[in-house]
C-alpha cells in the first residue's frame, strides 16, 4: 500500500503542476479520457449514444462531464461532482500601470475567497484563455506563460510597523504584481501574442489568472504531506478521475462531473447552478430511447458524491474545530454533515457511503463545523437542485485552505481514488418500503 500512496501522489503532483486553472484542468483530463478510448461529444450537435459507449463533453472549456453507458438497461446514475477552480487573481483589461516612470505593475482583481498574504513575495505567472482573430474567425487558445514572470513585493517592516499586528491588506493597493522596469511597458501584450503564435493586433480578448509557480512537493519527516497550490479542489478532481477510469462497469451510469466557478458561487453557465449536469443526464436518457418517467425513476435510484476538500484540525489552532468531529490528514476520506444543509449528507447517504467505504477498505472521518462558526458551502446542494438525487458531501482533510500553497495527506488521495472506484461500480435501489439496496 505504501507504494500505492507514493505512485498516486507522484501522479497528483504532476497533474497539479500542469493545471494552473480550470481551462487546463479540462484540457489535461480530455487528454486522459481520449487515451482511455472516450469519444468527445459537442453540446451544439445531436448525440448518437450507444450502449457500452464511453463519452465526455465540455462546456466553456472550463467544465467537463464524462460517462460510461452500461451494455444493458441502466438503473440510475452514480455522479461524482467536484470543481476545478481555485481562488486566484484575475488580470483586468488595460492591466499595465506605470509607477514613477520606473516600474510596470499589473492591475488585477480577486477571484474567490483568498488568503491574500500567501500571494506575497513568491514567483507568479499567468495562464488562461486568449481569443485571437485568425482569418475572420475567433480562435480560443490556451496560454501558460511558464516562467517566473511576476511578484507581489511585501512592504518592508520599517515602513509598516503594524505588519505583524493584524495589518489588513487591500486587494487594490497592496496586491498588484510587479512585472518589470519601464522597459516592460507594452510587453505583456507582445508576450501573450508571441506565446499564442499571433500578432498583438490579433488578440481580441483574454481571461488570464495569476498562479503560484512553486511546484508541488511532499514534506514532513516521513514525507507524509503533499504541498501545492490548488489542492482545493484538484486533489478531489484527480482522485475521482483515477477511480472513474479504474472502475468496472456496473448497473448504473458512472458519471464524472467537474464544474467551474464553485469559489464564486457556482452561478454561471459552467457552474453547478447551471443546467449542465441536468442537460447531460436528460440527453443520456433520451439518447437511449427512454421517456420522462424512466428518467425520474433513474434519479430516484441515483447517488451523488460531492467531493470538495475539508478542514483538517490545525496544529496551532485546535480550538477552531468541532469538539468531537475532527478531521486529520492521512486518516481517510472525510464525510461532512451540517444541520443547516451547508452539506448534503443525511442519514441515508451517510450510511450508503459507509457501506461503500467498507467494501473499498477505506477509512472514513466525520466532520462538522463548530456550532458557533459558519463553514464554507460546496457544490453538492446546488448540483442536487439540478438533479434531485441522494447526495453525500465528502472531501480530504487539508491545511491552509485557500492559501496560494496548501497541505494535505499523501495517503488520502489513494483512499479517495479507491472509494471513487467502488462508488462508480455500484448502483443504488430505493425500494417502495423505504429500504435501500447497494449493489
Amino acid at each position: 500500500m505504501e507504494d500505492d500512496f507514493k505512485d498516486i501522489n507522484t501522479g497528483l503532483c504532476a497533474f497539479l503542476d500542469k493545471t494552473p486553472n480550470s481551462f487546463f484542468a479540462v484540457q489535461n483530463i480530455k487528454e486522459r479520457l481520449a487515451a482511455a478510448g472516450f469519444t468527445e461529444l459537442q453540446e451544439s450537435k445531436k448525440w448518437q449514444l450507444q450502449a457500452g459507449g464511453k463519452y465526455y463533453v465540455s462546456r466553456n472549456g472550463s467544465a467537463l462531464l464524462a460517462f460510461v453507458l452500461p451494455q444493458a438497461e441502466y438503473r440510475g446514475f452514480q455522479i461524482y461532482a467536484c470543481h476545478c477552480d481555485s481562488p486566484a487573481f484575475k488580470l483586468k483589461h488595460n492591466a499595465e500601470i506605470v509607477v514613477d516612470e520606473k516600474y510596470v505593475k499589473l492591475n488585477v482583481e480577486k477571484y474567490g475567497g483568498m488568503l491574500l498574504n500567501t500571494w506575497l513575495d513568491r514567483p507568479l505567472s499567468l495562464a488562461g484563455r486568449v481569443l485571437c482573430s485568425v482569418e475572420g474567425r475567433l480562435e480560443a487558445r490556451l496560454l501558460n506563460i511558464e516562467q517566473d514572470l511576476l511578484m507581489i513585493p511585501n512592504l518592508a517592516i520599517h515602513m509598516n510597523k503594524e505588519a505583524n499586528d493584524g495589518f489588513k491588506l487591500n486587494a487594490q493597493t497592496d496586491m498588484l504584481p510587479l512585472m518589470g522596469g519601464l522597459t516592460a511597458k507594452g510587453g505583456l501584450q507582445r508576450l501573450v501574442a508571441e506565446k499564442c503564435g499571433v500578432s498583438p493586433e490579433q488578440i481580441v480578448d483574454m481571461e488570464l489568472f495569476l498562479y503560484n509557480r512553486m511546484p508541488a512537493t511532499t514534506v514532513g519527516l516521513e514525507q507524509e504531506y503533499v504541498a501545492s497550490g490548488r489542492l482545493d479542489d484538484l486533489q478531489c478532481v484527480f482522485a475521482g478521475l483515477e477511480g472513474f477510469l479504474a472502475a468496472e462497469a456496473g448497473a448504473s451510469v458512472p458519471l464524472f462531473c467537474m464544474l467551474d466557478n464553485e469559489e464564486v458561487g457556482s452561478g454561471t453557465k459552467q457552474g453547478a447552478g447551471a443546467s449542465f449536469l441536468k442537460d447531460v443526464l436528460q440527453r443520456i436518457n433520451r439518447g437511449l430511447g427512454r421517456d420522462e418517467e424512466d428518467y425520474l425513476v433513474a434519479l430516484a435510484n441515483s447517488l451523488m458524491m460531492s467531493a470538495d476538500n475539508a478542514h483538517a484540525l490545525h496544529p496551532n489552532h485546535a480550538e477552531k474545530n468541532d469538539l468531537s468531529n475532527k478531521a486529520y490528514p492521512n486518516e481517510g476520506v472525510v464525510v461532512k454533515y451540517s444541520a443547516n444543509q451547508k452539506y448534503t449528507t443525511d442519514a441515508v447517504s451517510g450510511a450508503l457511503v459507509q457501506l461503500l467505504a467498507k467494501r473499498a477498505g477505506v477509512p472514513l472521518q466525520v466532520f462538522y463545523n463548530r456550532s458557533d462558526m459558519a463553514g464554507g458551502s460546496t457544490l453538492g446542494n446546488i448540483s442536487a437542485a439540478q438533479a434531485a438525487v441522494k447526495a453525500v458531501d465528502i472531501g480530504l482533510a487539508q491545511l491552509a485552505m485557500h492559501s496560494a500553497y496548501e497541505m494535505a495527506g499523501v495517503k488520502d488521495t489513494a483512499y479517495l481514488a479507491a472509494l471513487a472506484k467502488e462508488f462508480f461500480a455500484a448502483s443504488v435501489v430505493e425500494a417502495a418500503d423505504g429500504t435501500y439496496y447497494l449493489q
